[in-house]
């Protein structure tokens, strides 16, 4: 007696997986991994001009930020006080549309010092900082 099979519909069983959600999946994770690890660090971000030499027009309304060799703080021509900087910059551009200032330092001051200024500045809500230096002579 011959027992015969059932039989099938002439397809073989699939034996390859497919990939195509794995990678999907791994690109969704690459993705957030790179959003939140970007999220961690600090950093302090300057608006430089796209010209390679040209020089910034400083009008008489432009707010500037000068350090000195003693480290005293100058707004304009009015010396502040460090622990006075932020609430005085947050006074000046509360009505302000253009939240932009310029920064000027002695090379004399340490990098630490221009640093923790440079964070005052930011934490008055300045959108663009400027940095001012003085042209090569030729």
């Amino acid at each position: 007696m011959d027992i015969q099979r059932p039989r099938s519909s002439g397809r073989e069983p699939l034996s390859s997986i497919n990939v195509t959600p794995l990678v999907d999946v791994m690109l969704v994770l690459l993705i957030i991994f790179m959003v939140t690890a970007s999220m961690g660090q600090q950093g302090i971000t300057v608006n430089l001009p796209k010209a390679s030499a040209a020089t910034l027009n400083v009008t008489e309304d432009t707010i500037t930020v000068s350090i000195d060799a003693g480290l005293q703080v100058f707004v304009n021509t009015a010396l502040v006080p460090r622990d006075q900087l932020t609430t005085m910059l947050q006074s000046l551009y509360s009505h302000r549309k253009n939240k932009a200032i310029f920064l000027k330092s002695d090379k004399a001051v340490a990098y630490g010092d221009f640093v923790k200024i440079v964070s005052l500045i930011k934490a008055s809500g300045v959108e663009q900082l400027g940095m001012l230096t003085e042209p090569v002579e030729k």
